[in-house]
């Protein structure tokens, strides 16, 4: 009788949060927000696709440069107009144009107010493009620093401050007219103003774990959502500084908005001891959704096993060092991201080759994410993690493998194969995203899930370079996708396997994830 009246003393948040039903006033609402941060984040992260967007010129006086393009094995090369007549001149001066290109003098625009007129980047592709891969290259250092302060100050000034920053910033650099100093504050706001990462671990820590999975996939949808928005807003507002102001300027008042539209993680709270403040969430809550908790649950709150000592980052890292069972799990997850990145983007660089309305294509691309996200929130409400995500892996690898080998004249089947592969790669890339978050503790997690996709970041910078593989042959970029699918299914093998589990709080749940369905299934084959 004792032990159990001690049981009933230790009431961990899980069992608070199961009495809250996604779909009440109070997740609704949060469910709101969350999207609405997630669209913020992807039109920030795709804006410069838009902003710094390519633009043909002609030279009036001078070397005619780069107003033709030749387009050799699906790879789209500069070339100079010289008034040449046949494929076989073009090709000799497409070996060569490196060291040939004279200066361009008096360039005619077909945009006079596009980003490359105003900064004057005749023939300099590369200042062009270094806009974006700048801004990849912040969003990769910026993970490093948002998922610390995340774990330390908590999720909800890790949304709000960087929102505001990241807004601000926007509006300055629109109005910025050198080159180099807009490529400084294009750093400074990837860096300093992703919101994404802490957004998402307060959307999977505020609901109950069975009903994490819906409530993340609704919310994540603001996603497409972005992509979507962002290309109307750029079609509606062709003036590249124009686009850029109606992206940033309302993003700005929305997080200022959100220091008093969002609440802080209890779950996150309850581990730095803020009992107190975590209750308070709780009630508020239980008010808006017009329901009672019971006392007894909320006077006697605890995190189960305990807490732990707060950690800074190098503490962090050597907890995950130490335990041999996480340190794996964390090298597997970075194979996951690096992959998946590097996938989902390379692919998404290949559909610029459509034809077609630029801003069509783009939506376009979103709206095909949709179904995957859809497949993906099935998945993991109704099966467990590890299996899907080996299928998942092993699928693109074989759709990707097959693609570059179908006969030109099968168009249609090539473009089959090619989609499936995208389809399969979106959703292993969902699916990462939340079984990364669940594999470590509390204490830990946003910090371990925000460096798994800074490390992916090296998949973004890699992939724009995959079409120039191309010119050896059009199916080597198809292969390496295979074959990193192949290699992350199988070490997929090595990870513990998860279903609807708590999320684990300290090091030792973490390391023991699964072994009780293990022991299940051992005793179940000996009767």
């Amino acid at each position: 009788m004792t032990a159990s009246k001690e049981e009933l003393k230790s009431v961990h948040i899980d069992e608070v949060l199961s009495n809250f039903h996604i779909f009440s006033r109070y997740h609704v609402k949060s469910m709101f927000l969350f999207f609405l941060a997630f669209t913020v984040h992807c039109m920030f992260v795709n804006n410069y696709v838009f902003a710094v967007k390519q633009v043909d010129y002609r030279c009036k006086s001078g070397l005619d440069v780069c107003s033709k393009r030749y387009s050799y094995n699906s790879s789209i090369i500069d070339t100079c107009n010289t008034n040449l007549n046949s494929d076989d001149d073009y090709k000799t001066i497409c070996t060569n144009i490196s060291d040939s290109v004279a200066v361009c003098s008096d360039p005619e625009y077909d945009d006079d107010t596009s980003f490359v007129a105003e900064f004057d980047l005749t023939c300099e592709e590369w200042k062009r493009t270094l806009v974006g891969s700048v801004h990849n290259f912040g969003l990769m250092i910026g993970l490093l620093l948002i998922g610390p302060i995340s774990d330390r100050f908590g999720r909800k000034a890790s949304i709000v401050i960087p929102g505001i920053i990241g807004g601000t910033l926007g509006l300055v650099k629109s109005y910025v007219h050198n080159y180099w100093l807009y490529i400084v504050i294009e750093f400074m706001e990837a860096a300093f103003g992703d919101v994404c990462s802490p957004t998402y671990m307060l959307t999977i820590e505020t609901v109950f774990a069975k009903d994490r999975v819906l409530f993340l996939t609704i919310a994540h949808f603001g996603i497409q959502a972005g992509g979507i928005l962002g290309a109307c807003l750029a079609w509606s507002f062709p003036y590249w500084r124009d686009f850029v102001r109606v992206t940033y300027g309302p993003t700005l008042l929305l997080f200022i908005f959100y220091i008093f539209a969002i609440d802080e993680s209890p779950r996150w709270l309850m581990t730095k001891n803020k009992k107190d403040a975590a209750v308070a969430v709780l009630k508020k809550a239980a008010k808006i959704n017009r329901i009672t908790l019971d006392k007894n649950f909320v006077d006697n709150l605890t995190n189960d096993k305990g807490t732990e000592k707060e950690q800074d980052v190098k503490s962090v890292l050597k907890m995950t060092l130490k335990s041999k069972v996480l340190f794996g799990r964390l090298m597997v997850s970075f194979l996951w991201w690096v992959t998946s990145i590097l996938v989902c983007y390379g692919v998404t660089i290949n559909s610029v080759l459509l034809k077609g309305n630029e801003y069509l294509n783009y939506i376009l691309l979103s709206l095909i994410d949709i179904p995957s996200v859809v497949v993906t929130g099935y998945i993991l409400s109704r099966f467990r993690r590890k299996k899907p995500l080996i299928l998942c892996f092993l699928a693109a690898a074989v759709f990707f493998f097959i693609q570059p080998l179908i006969p030109d004249e099968y168009t249609w089947l090539s473009m089959m194969f090619y989609l499936a592969g995208r389809f399969s790669a979106s959703t292993y890339l969902g699916i990462i995203y939340i079984y990364t978050s669940e594999l470590f503790p509390t204490h830990s997690r946003n910090t371990l899930h925000a460096m798994c996709s800074s490390v992916g970041r090296v998949g973004s910078i890699l992939a724009p370079q995959t079409p120039l593989l191309m010119v050896y042959w059009a199916g080597i970029p198809a292969l390496i996708y295979s074959g990193l699918s192949l290699v992350s299914g199988l070490a997929t093998v090595f990870v513990a396997d998860i279903e609807h589990d708590a999320l684990p709080d300290t090091v030792e749940q973490a390391e023991n994830i699964g072994k009780k369905v293990r022991k299940i299934e051992k005793v179940t084959d000996k009767c």
